[in-house]
Parts: structure tokens; C-alpha cells; sequence
């Protein structure tokens, strides 16, 4: 298996889009934070193609990564055009916090300016760019050698991993620009890590994988060292989603900031798991 950085950097975008669309379809988040989002990945997938286009080139690859910077340049631009109709679920919320200031204080709130005739953003769009990436994902998986089934799935199952923990850790930051916003979003994408790991996991345990490495079958070539790195990654990883849930459990608003700092490592020992497992297959 080959560790190639156009393909890790169009996983990370792939997924990270892909998690957008699974967060943007609750319709409960300001448009500031989609734009926020796609910027991030248009700038993974930009690095992706500059890579791929310098170092080593895969045809399918890098037109599928083109059609992921086109498809999400898109959205953007829409998502800016549509910017005065803001969010049905934000509208909503809004408007009910504003009431419910002025029935308890007789102070009404500065009004937040909505143009409630112009159509707002379709969430589809944001699902449009990971469809695409998947193409290119699937063709970097049997660029990275064989057994293809193995190393597409590897390839895949790291997108929607490391997408995941990096949109949650980033929501959790939105939750400073968006006081009130409920926990539902930040928690559905820590369920998702969760639901993620054992696969990501699992897959890089198949023979010849990091199981070979912990039997000794193959040589990290670093005494041992790099092998004992990845099983505290994942395992920390996991303990994190664990600790990060027990935190939003709690009623208090700093909690979200706790998770989100919990979530900071998450991100460090995700891209451990993943990178370090590929770096020594490769």
C-alpha cells in the first residue's frame, strides 16, 4: 500500500464535505459556518490536485478532484448569493429567543435582518462535491497497490474518519459565533467518529496490516516504536469519543468548549491512527 499526500489530502476533503452536508441538512447552523467549511476543503482539495498534478500523477484522481474544487466553488458562491435568507433553523431560533427576551424584560432585541423571500441555500448542493471526491478516492485506493478491495476500503473508511473528527472538532468552534445553538450537530458528528473507528480500525488490522506489525510478522523499523505510537492512537482516539459524549452530557455551556478541546486530540491521535498505519504498510 502507498502513502500518497494527494490522495490524504483529497480524503480529508472528500469527507470533511461529505460530514458539511450531513451537518447543513438540520438547516440549524448560520451560513457563515458553511462558508467556514468549505473554504477549509477547497484548500485540501486545491493541494491535493497540485500535488497529484506535480509528484504523481493518476488521471481519474485528479479530474475527480477538479470536479470537487469546482463543485464546492459552486456552493460557495451560492451559499453567497442566497447569504440574506439565512437559515430556517436560525430564523426560527431568533425569533423565539427575541420574543422570549422581550415577554421577560420588556426589551426588545436589535432585530437580525432576513430577506425572508429569497430562497435560501439547498443542502444538496453540499453533497454533491464528496459524490464526486469518491470517484477519486476509489482510483487513489487502486493506485495505492493491491489487494484493491483493501486498499480502497482503507482509503474510503480514513475519509469518512478523519472527515468526521475534523468537522466536529471545527462545529465545536462555531458554538462561540452561534450562542445557543443546540448540541444535537456537535454530537450526531462525535457519533459518527465513534461509528467510524472500529471500521477504520478493523481494516487496518487486515493482514498484511498493523496486526502483522504487533505480531512481529513485519518490521516498523523503529524497534517496535512506531507500532506501539498507532495502538495508543486508536485506542486513545476512541477514549476521547467516549469522554467528549460523557461531556456534552452535561448542562452547562462550557461543556461545549470542553468537548471541543477533547476534540483538538482527537484530531492528533485520528490522523496518527490513519497516517502512521499507511506510512509503515507502505
Amino acid at each position: 500500500m502507498r502513502l500518497d499526500a494527494a490522495t490524504v489530502m483529497l480524503q480529508w476533503a472528500t469527507g470533511g464535505l461529505f460530514f458539511l452536508w450531513i451537518t447543513t441538512r438540520r438547516r440549524e447552523l448560520g451560513i457563515g459556518y458553511g462558508w467556514t467549511m468549505r473554504m477549509t476543503y477547497l484548500v485540501s482539495a486545491v493541494l491535493s490536485l497540485v500535488i497529484g498534478l506535480r509528484y504523481d500523477f493518476v488521471p481519474v484522481r485528479e479530474a475527480a478532484t477538479a470536479g470537487v474544487i469546482a463543485a464546492t466553488s459552486y456552493a460557495l458562491w451560492v451559499s453567497w448569493v442566497r447569504r440574506r435568507a439565512g437559515v430556517a433553523g436560525q430564523r426560527e431560533e431568533h425569533d423565539r429567543r427575541t420574543a422570549r427576551v422581550a415577554e421577560m424584560t420588556g426589551i426588545e432585541r436589535d432585530a437580525q435582518t432576513f430577506d425572508r423571500d429569497q430562497q435560501e441555500f439547498p443542502p444538496h448542493l453540499d453533497l454533491i462535491a464528496p459524490v464526486i471526491g469518491l470517484v477519486g478516492l476509489i482510483a487513489g485506493g487502486v493506485h495505492a497497490g493491491s489487494p484493491v478491495w483493501l486498499t480502497v476500503a482503507r482509503v474510503l473508511a480514513g475519509a469518512a474518519f478523519l472527515g468526521s473528527v475534523s468537522d466536529a472538532m471545527l462545529l465545536g468552534h462555531w458554538y462561540l459565533v452561534q450562542p445557543g445553538l443546540k448540541r444535537g450537530p456537535l454530537l450526531e458528528l462525535v457519533k459518527w467518529v465513534g461509528w467510524t473507528w472500529p471500521v477504520e480500525v478493523g481494516l487496518l488490522l487486515v493482514p498484511t496490516g498493523m496486526w502483522s506489525a504487533i505480531s512481529g510478522e513485519i518490521d516498523d523499523g523503529y524497534n517496535g516504536i512506531l507500532t506501539w505510537f498507532w495502538i495508543a492512537s486508536a485506542v486513545t482516539t476512541i477514549g476521547l469519543v467516549g469522554v467528549t459524549r460523557a461531556a456534552l452530557r452535561e448542562r452547562q455551556y462550557a461543556a461545549v468548549m470542553a468537548a471541543t478541546g477533547l476534540l483538538y486530540l482527537a484530531i492528533l491521535t485520528a490522523f496518527g491512527t490513519d497516517l502512521v498505519a499507511r506510512a509503515l504498510l507502505s
